[in-house]
């Protein structure tokens, strides 16, 4: 799948999230407020944060998207993040902040204006609308998994497209809070005991709570400059140490820079006798190799380095490139790589 593909796979996860979040929003509300259930109301305050988020979410993957320019020579794929970030908080504040408030004041006044009928209604067609948004975001993940030759659940541990990621963990926890509210107005009714529609508000707001905290602290590792999985890292590694010419990979950097880009860096140890064109299209041949098999790979840098007869790998760690005039060869960065990348999370490799 080409990147574009994904990104529009993604903008539409979304966009059919935030739809679905909104029409549920408005029905939980009008359920809420005709039936005074904390759990409803909470529920109503969950469908709000979720529509907010995927209102965010969309402007992760919109702004994310623009082009790199002479400002932001690495384009703006980390801003994604800082959105996703806010929507994480957002969901932490309004959601998980409301639900918990409700549910405690309901155990403590006791209240509920009995209209049971309009609440069960509005949960079960909740449901079935929830279930459809999820369902796309599952076989986005499933698509991806197989693409990525990996299991689902290893993809969305590890995934840097934080957009499906969110979907995802969202979805599914708004089918768990539909079930807790309604356990907990099916219990306030058999028992003539509000205490536990307002448990089941006070739960809903540690179950939004759990899923902003993993979502921030995901978004704030990828903000801060996440490289990518050991794993990925030891493949590239290969790749690069079988190059022609190559004796070593002294160093080797990696991060990544948004949710499709990821920079590679290396010191690399050329053959001794290997002569400036020979270096040249080894690096060429880098690019080559590295786009051909890894399409996130958006920068590849080579940083030529000469050990010295009997030195550790650490010296030459720290072993400067000759320049061309003290006789040595050239140093030979490469730059960013040609074509696009292919799209898709580079972290479910490892």
């Amino acid at each position: 799948m080409s990147q574009p593909d994904v990104k529009t796979e993604s903008v539409g996860t979304v966009v059919v999230a935030g739809t679905a979040n909104l029409a549920i929003a408005v029905a939980k509300l009008i359920a809420g407020l005709m039936s005074g259930s904390a759990a409803m109301l909470s529920e109503a305050a969950h469908s709000v944060a979720d529509t907010t988020t995927e209102v965010l979410l969309y402007l992760a993957l919109r702004r994310g998207a623009r082009p790199a320019d002479t400002r932001h020579p690495f384009g703006y794929g980390k801003e994604s993040y800082v959105w996703a970030f806010f929507a994480a908080m957002f969901t932490f504040v309004a959601g998980a902040g409301f639900a918990v408030t409700h549910g405690v004041t309901t155990i403590l006044v006791h209240e509920h204006s009995g209209n049971y009928l309009v609440s069960y209604v509005v949960l079960g067609v909740s449901f079935v609308i929830e279930s459809i948004s999820l369902a796309r975001a599952v076989r986005q993940v499933r698509r991806e998994s197989r693409r990525w030759r990996t299991t689902s659940r290893r993809f969305l541990r590890l995934t840097a497209d934080t957009t499906v990621k969110a979907v995802f963990l969202e979805d599914s926890a708004a089918l768990i809070g539909l079930v807790l509210a309604g356990l907990g107005v099916g219990l306030s009714q058999a028992t003539g005991d509000e205490v536990w529609d307002g448990v089941a508000s006070i739960l809903i707001g540690l179950l939004l709570l759990t899923v902003a905290g993993i979502l921030a602290g995901n978004n704030l590792s990828l903000l801060v400059g996440r490289a990518i999985p050991e794993r990925l890292r030891r493949e590239i590694e290969r790749d690069l140490a079988g190059l022609p010419e190559v004796e070593r990979i002294d160093t080797l950097l990696t991060m990544q820079l948004g949710p499709d880009d990821v920079l590679v860096a290396a010191k690399v140890d050329f053959n001794d006798a290997a002569t400036g064109a020979a270096i040249e299209a080894t690096a060429d041949e880098a690019e080559r190799r590295l786009t051909e098999r890894y399409p996130e790979v958006r920068y590849v840098f080579l940083d030529p380095t000469r050990s010295l007869p009997g030195a550790s790998g650490r010296a030459r760690d720290t072993q400067a490139a000759p320049s061309p005039d003290a006789g040595g060869e050239p140093d030979h960065t490469r730059g960013d790589v040609a074509g696009p990348p292919g799209g898709g999370p580079p972290d479910v490799r490892g």
